[in-house]
């Protein structure tokens, strides 16, 4: 969702969205993954199951995991659309994570933002009360951090 908001109202691309959503939009900028596209049986055929990704140095997701290949689980058919990565990047979205089989894109990050990660894989699935997905712990450190940051300047 956030590629595809990013595109509409970032990249100005009117009716970007995704195939799964709105199968002839303009802008597919999620799109069913080509090993999917002739499948008619759709049953288990989703790409499921923990997969590689290479993550980029510099990025949130590389102070996050403090390691540059992870394997994360997934449950989808659509994926993100390499044909816009040129145009997302230009505009500020930084594509941080891959794919090294495939090439698709992993995890996107908006580096003018405080604190914002995107995936395609499902962090919740590895994730437990008692031993949290490290982009939840991140997430709720960042979040405090700018919330404190916000209410000391507010109340000075």
């Amino acid at each position: 969702m956030t590629v595809i908001e990013y595109s509409r109202n970032v990249l100005g691309l009117s009716g970007a969205n995704s195939t799964e959503m709105e199968e002839g939009t303009a802008h597919p900028v999620i799109n069913l993954m080509e090993a999917q596209k002739n499948i008619i049986n759709k049953g288990g055929t989703m790409r499921l199951g923990a997969w590689d990704c290479e993550i980029q140095k510099n990025s949130i997701a590389s102070q996050v995991y403090k390691e540059p290949n992870i394997k994360e689980r997934h449950r989808h058919r659509y994926e993100f659309n390499n044909d816009y990565k040129t145009q997302l990047e230009a505009a500020g979205m930084k594509a941080t994570g891959f794919n090294p089989e495939t090439g698709l894109v992993e995890i996107i990050e908006i580096p003018a933002h405080p604190w914002f990660v995107g995936v395609q894989y499902h962090p919740e699935y590895k994730s437990t009360v008692s031993n949290p997905h490290p982009l939840f712990v991140a997430f709720v450190k960042a979040a405090l951090k700018y919330s404190k940051a916000n209410n000391s300047v507010s109340m000075a």
